[in-house]
């Protein structure tokens, strides 16, 4: 990401003056998909990908915001009823109602902002900009007096009360807390978290983007939360001390077999085993062990594609083209229906990995597939 570019389109679009520069990451998850609203664990990491943002107070009560990359420049107050039409714009409102509801006196300020998360890849681009205004907004304003994970709590909010979307905590918790060669394993449940390392000498980590994007994906989503909480009332008959299906056993489930569709046990015993994928995947990294990371990849795919069904064809062909190139391990990211594939990838495998699926992928279905390198990065900071 380029300060310097941030800095003159601010310096062209304001007074000629500058501010001060702050960034936030996007992220990955390296495996942990479907587990947040189970009770179980995500493996986030911030990436070297995010957002820049250049911020000078104005003396007003007004925001006044230019999106670099879309080239839109939006004006804005403070008050609950200035909320902006600009769908991106609300997310530097929400920012700043959240953080006002939190006592930071926040008063208007020009800003610009750009970004090199890819956008719909599930890098998490929203998260990213919400921790940048957060992050800023705490330290101009707020004299740093919000603990970070109530920065990360901000950024949901914002997502829930001013952008539609009822996200879980980890996006924002891994923009915020992202640390440089560590992943994250956080607790959906207590919000205890854990940093661990991540350090693969001989290995790459990159992101084929199969451009899939699925309209049926919160419907389909809905259904599978709906599943879940099924197979745990099924569960609590005979367990009434379970509350999610983190507390939940293989031999638990089996026992209540007998009162759920097999459409729900099939999803319950996806998560089980995910959340055990998890754990897993932590001790294996305390050894320095990548290729049994990589095991526990391709497992998560196989679940998500057969038991959880929340892949599709271009993703199971691109998890398939890198088993048989010998990548260490593959997956889908994300909630599936489309997005991308992550990839553990030996050095000397790379090259002919990405030319292979480019050309495969093309000849298959038309058109390529986008590649996005990312290094694990650290979180939401101060720039100058």
């Amino acid at each position: 990401m380029d300060i310097e570019y941030v800095r003159s389109r601010f310096i062209k679009h304001f007074d000629g003056t500058t501010g001060a520069v702050y960034a936030s990451p996007g992220r990955i998850n390296l495996i942990g998909e479907h587990t947040d609203y189970n009770g179980g664990f995500v493996f986030p990491g911030a990436i070297d990908k995010g957002m820049i943002a250049e911020i000078k107070p104005n003396g007003t009560n007004t925001v006044k915001a230019y999106s670099i990359d879309l080239k839109d420049y939006v004006e804005f107050g403070l008050n609950e009823e200035d909320a902006p039409r600009a769908s991106w714009a609300r997310y530097i409102f929400g920012v700043c109602r959240e953080m006002m509801k939190r006592g930071v006196d926040v008063k208007g300020f020009n800003t610009a902002f750009a970004g090199d998360v890819p956008l719909g890849a599930g890098m998490s681009s929203s998260a990213a900009l919400e921790s940048t205004y957060a992050y800023a907004l705490n330290d101009l304003f707020g004299d740093n007096k919000i603990d970070k994970f109530e920065l990360a709590k901000v950024g949901q909010s914002t997502e829930h009360n001013y952008c539609g979307v009822n996200c879980g905590i980890m996006d924002q918790f891994a923009s915020v807390f992202g640390k440089k060669g560590s992943l994250i394993r956080l607790d959906c449940r207590s919000l205890e978290y854990q940093y661990f390392p991540f350090n693969p000498q001989g290995y790459r980590l990159v992101l084929v983007d199969s451009v899939v994007k699925h309209e049926l994906a919160s419907s389909a989503y809905n259904k599978r939360r709906q599943s879940c909480e099924a197979a745990v009332a099924a569960v609590q008959k005979k367990h009434p001390h379970v509350e999610f299906l983190r507390d939940v056993t293989m031999g638990m489930l089996e026992e209540a077999k007998a009162d759920i569709s097999a459409e729900d046990y099939m999803r319950a015993e996806y998560v089980i085993e995910e959340i055990q994928r998890v754990l897993d995947v932590c001790d294996a990294l305390e050894k320095g062990d990548y290729e049994t990371v990589g095991q526990k990849m391709y497992e998560t795919h196989h679940g998500m594609s057969k038991l959880y069904e929340v892949s599709c064809e271009e993703l199971d062909f691109l998890n398939d083209l890198a088993f048989d190139c010998g990548v260490t391990g593959s997956r889908v990211m994300g909630g599936g229906f489309g997005g991308c594939t992550i990839n553990l990838v030996k050095d000397e495998l790379y090259s002919t990995f990405i030319e292979k699926a480019k050309d495969e992928f093309k000849k298959k279905f038309g058109r390529s597939p986008k590649v996005y390198d990312v290094v694990i990065s650290d979180g939401a900071r101060r720039l100058e």
